[in-house]
């Protein structure tokens, strides 16, 4: 077992969630983990654990997502774990800098640990057009951008942009709309 295998499954037992079908999903991924080794890994087939963070600029009361290049809408930042990461939130926290420019993120705390604020199953085919589908097991972060960052697209993404939470493009998903408004509701309390 990884160090970073470890950190997640601290992080998603430790991790409380009134909602029932986000316990679910936690206990899914856990169940996840205790039967693969390898769970954290892309090459983990069915499925895998993945870690993305949804970055926003709360003293503008904005949103900062990508159009992804392989699914055609708009997202929260994220992807595969690598070696190098020690932490799920560190994973999150890597992805959403690669990927939006902004060199001094920093992702929402509580009790001053990175905590995730929700979690996607969703299916996709990251191994190749000629390969089955498989699943992201999907933990997601909020990274707080400093008043005014300016993003700068990545070779990752088709467009990257900066909506007002009340104005998110139509080309997005349910999942990102509702991180957005948690992420939006966990800033502005």
């Amino acid at each position: 077992m990884t160090e970073l295998h470890a950190d997640a499954v601290r992080t998603l037992r430790s991790w409380s969630v009134a909602d029932p079908d986000q316990d679910r999903l936690r206990l899914d991924y856990l169940d996840h983990l205790a039967d693969r080794p390898d769970g954290m890994w892309r090459s983990s087939l069915p499925a895998h654990i993945t870690a993305s963070a949804v970055v926003v600029d709360p003293a503008a009361g904005r949103v900062l997502l990508t159009l992804h290049p392989k699914v055609g809408i708009w997202l929260q930042m994220g992807g595969h774990c690598e070696p190098g990461d020690g932490t799920l939130a560190a994973a999150a926290l890597r992805e959403a800098t690669e990927e939006s420019g902004i060199p001094d993120l920093e992702l929402l705390t509580v009790d001053g640990a990175p905590v995730p604020v929700k979690l996607d199953r969703h299916q996709v085919r990251c191994t190749g057009k000629d390969r089955p589908e498989n699943t992201h097991l999907d933990v997601q972060y909020v990274a707080l951008a400093p008043a005014g960052a300016q993003a700068l697209i990545s070779e990752e993404s088709l467009d990257l942009r900066w909506f007002g939470y009340d104005q998110l493009p139509e080309l997005t998903d349910e999942s990102v709309r509702e991180l957005v408004a948690l992420a939006r509701k966990l800033t502005e309390d």
